[in-house]
């Protein structure tokens, strides 16, 4: 399963992480944790990054592990710098401040004076 994108089976929308255990010892972190951009990404992206990585770039190397010509090679590359950069826009500071106080994080004179 694809934690990092998975949707809620009553809503549709996106689901968030809000705990996690090691394995090893079992100690267990309860809170709000955001997915890497990268694991934010569709499995078969993840593993084209992940070949393109430990390929160091090649794309002559890219063409011959997927079989694909050089051109989709150069477009797949692009696609993928287009999803990473939506992953990287930054909520605005007022947004930031609203999501605090609509989960209770912030009292409303706090945001007032945040937004002031």
């Amino acid at each position: 399963m694809d934690i990092a994108n998975a949707k809620c089976g009553s809503c549709g929308e996106l689901m968030e992480i809000i705990r996690l255990q090691c394995f090893d010892c079992g100690i267990v972190m309860d809170g709000r944790f955001e997915a890497s951009a990268l694991a934010r990404l569709a499995p078969e992206d993840q593993v084209f990054v992940v070949a393109f990585l430990r390929h160091h770039g090649s794309l002559k190397q890219m063409e011959r592990i997927f079989d694909i010509s050089y051109p989709t090679v150069k477009n797949r590359l692009h696609a993928l710098n287009a999803k990473l950069d939506r992953v990287f826009d930054l909520p605005s500071p007022s947004a930031v401040v609203l999501d605090q106080l609509a989960c209770g994080d912030i009292s409303v004179d706090e945001a007032l004076k945040r937004l002031g």
